[in-house]
C-alpha cells in the first residue's frame, strides 16, 4: 500500500487569480514561480487559448510545511454549503479570552481583506471559541 506524502487543496471559483491571492494574505502563502520558459505567469496566461485564460492559479507554503491551494475556475456558483473546510488555526494554545481575544484580532485583520464573519462561537464549557467565516467567494472556514 502506497503512503501519502503530500495532499492539495482545490478551490471551484469564480475568480482563481483573486481567490489564491486572498488566501496567499490568510496563510502567508506565495505565488510560486512561473513554468520555465516563461518570466511571468501573465506571460504564461497570454500563451494559453482564450477559454483557458485565467482558469487556474495556485499558492504554496513557503516553507514547505502546509498544502499547495489550487484554484479552478467553474462554471457554476457556489450554492450550498462546502462539505470540506479549512480551519485557520490562529487561536493554538490559547484559551479564555485570550484565545477569543486573538481569533477576534485576526477576524479583523481577514475582514479588511474581503473575508465575511459570519459567527462568533464563545466557548461553552466544552469546546473552545472559533469564528465561523466566509473568503472572498463566500467558502467557508473558520478560525480555531
Amino acid at each position: 500500500m502506497a503512503t501519502i506524502k503530500q495532499v492539495q487543496i482545490t478551490f471551484d471559483c469564480a475568480n482563481p487569480e483573486r481567490v489564491a491571492r486572498f488566501w496567499c494574505e490568510v496563510l502567508g502563502y506565495v505565488v510560486p514561480p512561473p513554468p520555465e520558459g516563461f518570466a511571468t505567469w501573465d506571460d504564461f496566461n497570454r500563451a494559453l487559448p482564450p477559454e483557458e485564460q485565467g482558469s487556474a492559479f495556485a499558492c504554496v507554503d513557503p516553507s514547505g510545511a502546509g498544502p499547495r491551494l489550487y484554484f479552478q475556475r467553474v462554471p457554476e456558483g457556489k450554492v450550498a454549503k462546502n462539505r470540506v473546510h479549512l480551519d485557520v488555526r490562529a487561536g493554538t494554545g490559547l484559551v479564555g479570552d485570550e484565545r477569543l481575544a486573538a481569533l477576534e484580532a485576526e477576524c479583523a485583520r481577514l475582514v479588511a481583506l474581503g473575508a465575511t464573519c459570519v459567527q462568533v462561537l464563545r466557548a461553552d464549557g466544552e469546546n473552545e471559541s472559533c469564528i465561523s467565516m466566509q473568503d472572498i467567494e463566500g467558502n467557508e472556514f473558520c478560525l480555531d
